[in-house]
C-alpha cells in the first residue's frame, strides 16, 4: 500500500514539474533605440539605451506560449502607458516578439521622465506572468 502511495506522489510531482516546464517565460525584456529582431536578442549582447533624441522601443520576447495566450507590451513614462501592443498566440509552444514605441523621434524629443517596458501574459483571462524593467531616463 505504501509503495502505491509513494508511486502516486512521485507521478503527481513529475506531472506538475512537466507542466510548469511548459509555462510561458519572458526570455527578454527591455528598452532600446531601435527595432530589434529575435536573431539580435539571441546573440545576447547589450542593446543601446534610448535617448531623448533617438527612437525609443520597448521589447519583450516570450516563449512557451499556449494557443490563445495574450501578450501585451507597454512603453511607460512615469507609470503612464504611452504606447502598447497586444498579440495572441496562434499555437502551443509559440514564441512571440512584441514591440511598442517609436522608430522615429517625437517632435522636440522624448518628454522628461523615467521610462519602463512592461510585459503581461494572460491565459484564459488570468495574468500568468508580469514583468517590468527598471526605470531609466531618456537622457
Amino acid at each position: 500500500m505504501l509503495t502505491r502511495v509513494l508511486f502516486a506522489v512521485v507521478l503527481l510531482l513529475g506531472l506538475t514539474s512537466a507542466a510548469s516546464a511548459q509555462d510561458a517565460k519572458v526570455a527578454a525584456l527591455g528598452l532600446t533605440d531601435h527595432v530589434v529582431t529575435q536573431e539580435e536578442l539571441a546573440k545576447g549582447g547589450a542593446l543601446p539605451p534610448p535617448h531623448f533624441n533617438t527612437p525609443g522601443v520597448a521589447y519583450a520576447l516570450v516563449k512557451n506560449l499556449k494557443k490563445g495566450d495574450e501578450v501585451e507590451i507597454a512603453l511607460t513614462n512615469d507609470g503612464a502607458s504611452l504606447m502598447h501592443n497586444l498579440r495572441q498566440a496562434d499555437a502551443d509552444g509559440q514564441s512571440v516578439l512584441l514591440l511598442a514605441g517609436k522608430s522615429g523621434v517625437p517632435a522636440g524629443g522624448w518628454p522628461k521622465g523615467s521610462y519602463t517596458a512592461q510585459v503581461k501574459v494572460t491565459r484564459d483571462g488570468k495574468t500568468i506572468t508580469e514583468q517590468e524593467t527598471d526605470a531609466i531616463p531618456f537622457d
